[in-house]
């Protein structure tokens, strides 16, 4: 059980660390050769779009069979699943020119995931897996699992206060970059969770 939990996690994180890159790398040799201005805009994208649904469902899939440690982890996996599907197949807007009503699903989708992410981090990763002695870089682990759920948080805030100020229209490419940083301190939480860097084991 313990060895399974480790490969469903490297595989949540793997996925994670992947997303942002397949799509701006995608996208700028095969696709329309743009930045989109957001993750979720890849969604309309001839290219990237199979990209970007495939690998959200594929996390969501795992987050549920996600059972983890702490009290909540399974509610908090089962929900984040959930959440997941939904930013996936109700798209936001593709302009802001062209609304569509799917918007109203997608972003409390998103608030939803990115903030169960956070609480993987900061809550549910530090504590001790069953069946296992802690070791010397454990607390340093914690650090990188604390520090990766507040990059999280300082993420979607700063994303939040972008859009407050500046309404549908944030700086390019900053909403797409901060959603990386996201995802990507997600990926590297789950993946070093399923001891899949061995620098920080032991």
């Amino acid at each position: 059980m313990v060895i399974s939990y480790r490969q469903l996690r490297r595989a949540v994180g793997m996925i994670g660390i992947a997303l942002p890159i397949l799509l701006l790398v995608g996208e700028l040799v095969i696709g329309d050769k743009i930045i989109r201005d957001s993750i979720s805009s890849y969604y309309w994208s001839p290219t990237m779009h199979g990209v970007f649904i495939g690998s959200l469902c594929a996390i969501g899939v795992f987050l549920w069979s996600y059972y983890g440690d702490a009290k909540w982890d399974n509610w908090a996996g089962n929900i984040a699943c959930v959440a997941a599907v939904c930013v996936a197949l109700f798209p936001t807007s593709p302009t802001v020119e062209h609304k569509v009503v799917t918007r109203f699903v997608h972003y409390p989708a998103a608030a939803v995931l990115f903030l169960l992410l956070a609480y993987f981090c900061l809550f549910s990763f530090p504590l001790q897996d069953p069946g296992t002695t802690k070791t010397p870089k454990k607390p340093l682990r914690n650090k990188i699992y604390r520090g990766c759920g507040i990059v999280i948080l300082l993420s979607i805030i700063t994303i939040a206060a972008l859009h407050l100020f500046f309404g549908d229209r944030p700086p390019d490419p900053a909403v797409f970059c901060l959603e990386s940083t996201a995802i990507w301190a997600f990926g590297w939480s789950w993946y070093i969770k399923g001891k899949g860097l061995s620098v920080v084991q032991g």
